[in-house]
Formats: structure tokens, C-alpha cells, sequence
């Protein structure tokens, strides 16, 4: 066996110090978000940069929390993240599931989900499509044009191809339907592939803001993402209502604002990680060699 000689030990502390030094460096920005957000008024004009507040309030929370247009802003992008997340994995396992199988066409179909992961045609070509088809201000304009993702098509149908074609074939002797091998057996099996993808698809939904601010003309409908947009990048603090600003003797600066909001919009997707992470751990398993 190998012992360690000093230069490895120096060269391990070297990199716990580096790797910890970069991982506080990650952190720190979320900190100062956090920090930044729970302070008054008075401490955040005060101070030029605010490590650690006098006087820790929620004027910020209850400002947003108590806005329609941001809770409204919450709900359209928790309805377009669940719905669009059923639909891309939806979409996606079936034709992942139908190019498993030897189909007509299959090499034709294939290249054209390859083609379009190297290519792509591009914003005006896109926003033309969505415009004809009738999906200009609608929220489906958020999920339909991007339901399919090439790559995760291409992973999940690696996965069909390697389950065992044993267990399918048993069921087509006793008279099975793809869509019931479909239902009955491979969406079953395939829960930790379902779980991850699923998670890539919710949270590109719930960060995505550009299709949200090219597609969407009706404030009303603006996801969760344009609102941070218009309160953070263009400064606007004041979207909210002139009923919740009256409630207030000094609303809160447009900084503390912003920080609440971007802390209550990361929170959601935060949460979800920890219950999906052993299906992470699961499907690196499922696709390992066995022997």
C-alpha cells in the first residue's frame, strides 16, 4: 500500500483550502441576498456595504408578499412549470419510448432529433411560428414550442433501449398494446430517468423569462422571472400596487425588494433538490454495468 508522502499532505490541504475558498465565494452571494433583504431602512441606506444589519425586519417580505402583481406573477409560473413539466416528460418518454423500438422510419427520425441538436433556427424563425400558430400572449407559448429537449430525448431513449427486452416480450404474448407496455411496465421502471429529467424540464421552466417577455404582451400573464426583471435589471421597485406601497410610512428601498424577491423565487426550486436527489443516485446506478 501507498503512504502518503508530505508533498501529498500539502498538496491535499492545498486543495480543501482552495475548494473552500471557492465554495464561500459561491455562497457569499447568496448571503449578502439574504442579508440585504432582512434589513431596514435606515441600516441599508446607512451602510455603503451591509454584512450584517443593525435591525432585522420583513418590511421587504410583506412588501412583495402583499403585492397582487407579484403573487399573481407566483402562481402563472407555478401553473407553467407543473403543467409544462407534465407535458415535456409526457412527450418526451413517448417518443423516446417509440424510437427504442424498431419503428418504420426510425433512422429518418433520429437524424432529425440529432439535427436538431446541433442546429437550431434561431429567435425570429421561432417567434414566427409561435405567431402563426395562434400562441402569441397565450401561456402555452411557454411550453409547446420547448416540450422537447434533443438531448434529454436522446438519454431517456438509451434508457428504454437498455430495459430488458424480456420483460415486454411476456406481455406481447399475453396480448398487450405498446401503450399498455407503455403504461404498465416501462414508465414504472423508468421513475428515477422521470424524476431527473423532470427536474431539468421545472426548473428551466421556472427560470426561463426571455420566451415570457417575447411571447407574453399582457401584463397579467408575465411569469414570475419578468417581474424580477423589471424590479432588479431596470430597477423598478415600485411595480407593485399603489394600494401595498400606501401601507407603508417608508417603503422599502427597490435593492431590499429585489433581494426578497429573487430569495422567494429561489426558495421553491431549492426544496425540490433534496427529494429528487436519491433518484439522482438511483439512475447513475441503473446505468452502470451489471455483471
Amino acid at each position: 500500500m501507498l503512504q502518503n508522502t508530505k508533498t501529498d499532505k500539502l498538496l491535499d490541504i492545498f486543495n480543501i483550502v482552495l475548494l473552500t475558498f471557492i465554495a464561500l465565494a459561491m455562497l457569499f452571494p447568496f448571503y449578502y441576498m439574504f442579508v440585504v433583504s432582512f434589513a431596514s431602512y435606515e441600516d441599508y441606506v446607512v451602510s455603503e456595504f451591509l454584512l450584517w444589519p443593525k435591525k432585522w425586519v420583513l418590511d421587504a417580505y410583506e412588501f412583495i408578499l402583499s403585492s397582487k402583481e407579484f403573487m399573481r406573477s407566483i402562481g402563472v409560473t407555478v401553473y407553467v412549470t407543473i403543467v409544462g413539466t407534465i407535458v415535456s416528460l409526457l412527450v418526451t418518454a413517448m417518443m423516446a419510448y417509440a424510437l427504442s423500438r424498431k419503428i418504420t422510419g426510425q433512422k429518418v427520425y433520429m437524424f432529425m432529433v440529432l439535427f436538431t441538436f446541433v442546429f437550431s433556427a434561431g429567435m425570429i424563425p421561432s417567434y414566427m411560428i409561435v405567431q402563426e400558430t395562434g400562441l402569441m400572449d397565450s401561456l402555452w407559448a411557454l411550453i409547446i414550442p420547448g416540450a422537447v429537449s434533443s438531448f434529454n430525448l436522446i438519454v431517456m431513449r438509451q434508457f428504454f433501449v437498455n430495459v430488458p427486452y424480456d420483460l415486454t416480450e411476456a406481455s406481447i404474448i399475453d396480448g398487450a398494446n405498446d401503450l399498455q407496455i407503455f403504461g404498465r411496465i416501462i414508465l414504472p421502471l423508468s421513475k428515477p430517468a422521470l424524476a431527473a429529467f423532470g427536474l431539468f424540464y421545472a426548473v428551466g421552466l421556472w427560470n426561463s423569462y426571455f420566451n415570457a417577455l417575447l411571447y407574453l404582451n399582457d401584463p397579467a400573464k408575465w411569469t414570475l422571472q419578468v417581474i424580477l426583471r423589471q424590479m432588479i435589471i431596470l430597477n423598478q421597485g415600485n411595480l407593485v400596487d399603489p394600494g401595498t406601497q400606501a401601507g407603508f410610512v417608508n417603503p422599502p428601498p427597490a435593492e431590499t425588494i429585489g433581494m426578497a424577491a429573487v430569495l422567494v423565487a429561489t426558495v421553491p426550486i431549492l426544496i425540490v433538490y433534496p427529494f429528487l436527489q436519491k433518484h439522482f443516485a438511483k439512475g447513475v446506478m441503473l446505468g452502470s454495468v451489471k455483471g
